[in-house]
Formats: structure tokens, C-alpha cells, sequence
């Protein structure tokens, strides 16, 4: 067990508790039912590769956090980007449909011929 989670830690292979328990020909709930195994498995999980493929980057949790933090923020300046068009859009095809449907006020001048005794 402890040869795969070092095999997996020196990038031979994905950190994650059933891909050790994989690599190791056990079931996930081996390592489960043994918190020691599991906390190798989570400590390496945290920790950058010792060593990756040639030309690769190491990447830190930390990165990764900070990476995911921001698509989360840029998300949400989207989502509500997202809102504000939908609703001008809904705003313009309202207007057009109330001027197509032929149900629009009429004219001033025609309103107060209308409504003059004549």
C-alpha cells in the first residue's frame, strides 16, 4: 500500500484514495478501515509531485485553490452577467410583441379627438 502511494507521490500515477486502493489491488474501504493508510493517501494528495514527466509544471494545492477561487468568482460575475442580459432581452421582446400584437395606445391626437365632444 505504502509503495503506491509513493509511486503515486513521485508521479508515476493520479493521487486519489481509488486509485491508490487500485494501484494496490484493494478495495476503497481497505483503506477506509485503516485511518493510518488513509492519512498517507490524503497527505500525498496535498502535497505537489516530487517529480513529474519531463517539461512538466508541478502544481501546488495551493495553486489549485487559488485557481479554482478565482473561476468561482469569474462564475459568478458571469451567472450575473448572464441575468442582466436575459432581462433586457426579455424587455425587448416584450416591447416588440406589444407593438406587433396591435394593442398599443393610440396617438395623443387621436385619443383626445376621441374623447372631445364634437
Amino acid at each position: 500500500m505504502v509503495k503506491a502511494i509513493n509511486a503515486a507521490a513521485q508521479g508515476t500515477g493520479r493521487i486519489s484514495v481509488s486509485a491508490i486502493a487500485r494501484h494496490a489491488g484493494v478495495d476503497r474501504t481497505f483503506l477506509y478501515r485503516h485511518p493510518d493508510l488513509l492519512a498517507l493517501v490524503h497527505a500525498a494528495e496535498t502535497e505537489p509531485a516530487q517529480q513529474g514527466p519531463a517539461g512538466s509544471v508541478t502544481v501546488s494545492c495551493a495553486s489549485l485553490r487559488a485557481d479554482l477561487a478565482h473561476a468561482q468568482a469569474r462564475n459568478t460575475r458571469l451567472a450575473a452577467r448572464i441575468q442582466l442580459l436575459e432581462r433586457r432581452l426579455s424587455s425587448e421582446l416584450g416591447e416588440q410583441a406589444w407593438r406587433e400584437s396591435g394593442l398599443e395606445i393610440p396617438p395623443t391626437s387621436t385619443r383626445s379627438s376621441a374623447g372631445s365632444p364634437a
